[in-house]
């Protein structure tokens, strides 16, 4: 391969990995491409980018999963070079192909090594070749529901199903019992049609308490491959990553030199070129091959931080025919970082997928102990058309505990509003014993149940405290804005005998205060607390108690609830926890009143299946429709005994969150 100096890519991406590689690109003196789909026009990659250019419409099937498109873009703009990130295209071969014949670079491997590991059956026959201990399973092409059945039956459960050119988690499926295994089959397929365009599936036998572990490994065109280091990736939920760390803790050195070098032979044996990660599962000092990832990955900070190399900048400078900078025995880790994904979803709610407009955005600085790599800014819409990834906070430090604790307090930092996010939850997971101890298996987070969405009551008394301290404030500055004389207009109004109490009108939670001379005396559940302290810019610096808290505060409007006028939302952001209060005026209706029903869209999505006919008698509890949203399904359940009288959208329909899905007519009063 000739050495060619590139000067022009296009990042065939967006969001936070789009704007991650244009900071590469930008240093290394490049053009900046980028593409967009119709809901990414204001998208901060957009902005970020010298050149840009619309190519369809949000769902990524109509835009970034479209190759024609973006290699007709490149061609016209006279790209010579082409990043796909991670997802969409990036372990598409046809892609890495096209490119190849249109003579751009591709930013990855070539399509021939792409192709043997992006079927994990052909992958797992490679690494049988090459002496990689691999888990027992089927990894053939027969795909019969009934043979596939009777290998899992081979295997032993639970069992494993695996969307053979899948990832992240989707097409995959845990089967604990035989009679659960068809059901599971369907899912995993139709997930992995959606988001691979292929449902072949593999059977692996599902390990108990395993680590996820995984190794980075580099290749250039000239025989060369190192591997830099490893990172842990166990805490996780739905099989997607959470927080990751490197190195992986508790590896011995014998056992760390091990893993490498079997991942620089996965990467020799396909002819690799550029940046791979061969993960394996962990199992006390055994470990097996489950996939190698033919791209960047999402966590690759963490391995950035360790060894001070940035892998984009070698991504570029091999794809453009240049050798290795350093050689294996150059390449040292110092001290630890971790990586925490910021999602918009909701933990408590079964880490259902958030949409919405961010109302405000406060991070911690950046500085050689931490770095976000993020793709929003205050103001961006969230769309439902993506992934629900929309930040990493990684931090680094000298060793573990210091690493961990700049994690913990990074994120109290972290405050943003306009919808959940998974922040407190990764909070939690932060300050666990267990995690603080060492790395757990990828059962964690689901062997802990509830106790990680917990919230701290003390600090939710805090917040709400805060809340009303903040709307009393903003009243009070209203009305010294307004210098009017009228006394019906003061919030200290004419009373007798008596100092006035002020309701603080939040629609689930009765306060009251009284203005003092210093700030005001707020009751909280038959308790006195004595508030002072300032609102400036959203920022509330008040005492309670004598005790300083310093949190942020927004207030945003709501829309109508019901057919009543609902108030405000206001939203404490309190360390790691976010708190909505909502305002209300005398007409309101409380949601709750009017919750949304069990089959109405839990947020905004595609119908993608309707499971039973109309007409038919369903027992309470029968699955009834599918959607899909951001990328994962969702399958609502009958909430009564009854008669499926009608649907409201059909397959392929786009819903709205709240939309009635389906009519079911209760029989249970009838058969009473």
């Amino acid at each position: 391969m000739n050495t060619q100096r590139l000067q022009k890519i296009l990042i065939a991406n967006r969001g936070e990995i789009a704007c991650r590689v244009m900071r590469s690109a930008k240093q290394m003196g490049l053009t900046t491409v980028a593409v967009y789909s119709d809901a990414d026009k204001h998208a901060q990659h957009v902005k970020m980018a010298d050149e840009a250019y619309h190519i369809g419409a949000a769902p990524s099937k109509d835009s970034y999963l479209v190759a024609d498109k973006i290699l007709q873009v490149a061609k016209d703009c006279g790209a010579d070079s082409i990043h796909p990130g991670y997802g969409f295209l990036s372990e598409n071969s046809e892609f890495a192909k096209a490119c190849e014949a249109n003579n751009i670079a591709f930013i990855g491997p070539p399509a021939s090594s792409i192709e043997a590991m992006g079927s994990k059956t052909r992958a797992k026959e490679i690494m049988a070749a090459a002496n990689v201990p691999l888990v027992p399973g089927y990894y053939g092409d027969k795909q019969d529901p009934t043979f596939l059945q009777s290998e899992a039956e081979k295997i032993g459960y639970p069992v494993l199903i695996k969307a053979a050119f899948g990832g992240g988690g989707k097409g995959m499926r845990v089967v604990q019992k035989a009679k659960d295994f068809m059901s599971a089959l369907q899912g995993a397929q139709r997930e992995a049609i959606a988001g691979f365009g292929n449902d072949l599936v593999l059977l692996e036998r599902y390990v108990n308490q395993p680590r996820h572990v995984e190794v980075q490994v580099f290749a250039d065109n000239h025989g060369n491959c190192v591997y830099l280091g490893d990172r842990d990736c166990s805490l996780q939920r739905r099989h997607q990553k959470v927080i990751e760390e490197a190195p992986a803790p508790g590896l011995s050195d014998e056992l760390r030199k091990e893993m490498g070098e079997a991942a620089v032979r996965c990467a020799l044996a396909i002819n690799y070129r550029g940046a791979g990660t061969v993960e394996f599962l962990l199992c006390g000092d055994e470990f097996f091959f489950m996939e190698m990832n033919t791209r960047l990955q999402v966590e690759h900070p963490v391995t950035e931080m360790v060894t001070g190399v940035d892998l984009v900048n070698w991504q570029i400078n091999i794809a453009g025919g240049q050798t290795l900078p350093l050689t294996q025995s150059d390449i040292q880790l110092q001290g630890h970082s971790f990586e925490a994904r910021i999602y918009a979803e909701d933990p408590a709610n079964d880490f259902i997928p958030c949409s919405g407009t961010i109302e405000a955005l406060h991070t911690p600085l950046n500085s050689e102990f931490v770095r976000i790599d993020t793709g929003i800014a205050q103001g961006d819409e969230i769309s439902p058309f993506y992934d629900p990834m929309i930040a990493k906070l990684i931090v680094h430090d000298d060793n573990r505990e210091q690493a961990l604790s700049r994690l913990q307090q990074a994120l109290e930092q972290f405050h943003l509003a306009g919808f959940s996010t998974n922040i407190g939850f990764l909070h939690n997971l932060a300050s666990h014993p267990t995690f603080k101890q060492g790395a757990p298996s990828t059962h964690f987070i689901a062997e802990q149940g509830d106790s990680l969405v917990a919230v701290d009551e003390s600090l939710l008394q805090t917040s709400q405290l805060i809340a009303a301290f903040a709307y009393l404030e903003s009243l009070t500055n209203t009305q010294n804005a307004q210098n009017s004389a009228s006394p019906w207009q003061q919030l200290s109004g004419f009373t007798l005998n008596a100092p006035q109490v002020i309701t603080v009108p939040f629609a689930d939670l009765q306060l009251s205060a009284i203005k003092t001379a210093a700030g005001y005396s707020i009751t909280h559940s038959e308790h006195v607390f004595n508030l002072q302290g300032t609102l400036n810019n959203n920022l509330c610096s008040v005492f309670i108690n004598g005790e300083k808290h310093t949190a942020h505060v927004t207030t945003v409007g709501n829309n109508t609830v019901g057919n009543s006028t609902g108030g405000n939302i206001v939203t404490v952001m309190n360390k790691a926890l976010q708190t909505k209060l909502e305002l209300v005026d005398k007409h309101y209706i409380s949601s709750h009143e009017s919750e949304a029903l069990p089959l109405a869209a839990p947020l905004n999505g595609t119908v993608v299946k309707h499971l039973i006919d109309i007409g038919s008698t369903i027992t309470k509890g029968d699955a009834v429709v599918i959607i899909e949203a951001m990328k994962m399904e969702y399958t609502l359940n009958a909430p009564h005994d009854g008669i499926l009288k009608s649907y409201c959208f059909g397959e392929g329909e786009l819903v709205t969150h709240g939309a009635l899905l389906a009519i079911v007519e209760d029989t249970t009063e009838e058969g009473a």
